[in-house]
């Protein structure tokens, strides 16, 4: 049976330990429960897809404690998604990085256009945060069964998930079952940017944040 624990140095070390042992750990973020694994290791991609029957399609966050660790990954922000990031995040933004010819992470996806892309966020969470720190980056999916509601409590993200997660870390109850808005760079789209997903920070906030003094954010 999984081990529930609250967060604190012991149970951070033994997330780290499993982590890097290409085990299976649920987080507490800002908005989620997430269920999180080393995003370089393809096996454990492999389990979070297979434990929450999620579609292979559809893309792993990778979850960073801040926007410096980006270079580190090979990941880049393209324009205007570089200054949306500067306002929005840590928070409940997710831009979609462009993946350079060093990126090795194992959740890098395709495009139809032959761009390689990532999703990231950095949780406006100090208890993410910390988390984070103790493990490195993260790739992560919300802590459910495909199509079922995401977990707002430890307690809902076992229920869905059992045994088939090594280690869950209970941060308390988060803020709410919505997830974080998730946004591309695309110059053939209305203001560069398209919304891929609408999550707690709604489209018309993140279109209003595109002009600034009378200006685009990325001129």
């Amino acid at each position: 049976m999984s081990a529930i624990r609250k967060v604190d140095d012991d149970s951070l070390a033994e997330a780290a330990e499993i982590i890097r042992n290409g085990g299976l750990v649920v987080v507490p973020t800002d908005t989620v429960y997430g269920v999180a694994c080393d995003p370089f290791n393809a096996k454990a991609i492999d389990r979070i897809y297979e434990i929450k029957g999620r579609p292979r399609f559809k893309a792993l966050q990778v979850l960073l404690s801040s926007i410096e660790e980006l270079d580190a990954l090979g990941l880049d922000l393209p324009v205007p998604l570089n200054r949306l990031a500067a306002a929005f995040l840590p928070g409940a933004f997710s831009p979609i990085a462009v993946a350079r010819e060093d990126c090795a992470l194992g959740t890098v996806q395709q495009t139809p256009s032959g761009a390689r892309t990532q999703g990231i966020r950095i949780p406006n969470s100090a208890l993410s945060l910390r988390i984070l720190k103790a493990t490195g980056p993260l790739a992560a999916s919300s802590a459910n069964r495909s199509g079922g509601e995401s977990a707002q409590t430890v307690e809902e993200a076992e229920a869905a998930l059992g045994g088939a997660v090594d280690l869950y870390l209970d941060g308390g109850p988060t803020q709410g079952h919505v997830s974080s808005t998730v946004v591309a760079a695309d110059p053939l789209a209305r203001d560069g940017i398209a919304i891929l997903r609408e999550g707690v920070i709604r489209e018309p906030v993140i279109r209003k944040a595109l002009i600034v003094n009378g200006g685009g954010l990325g001129a």
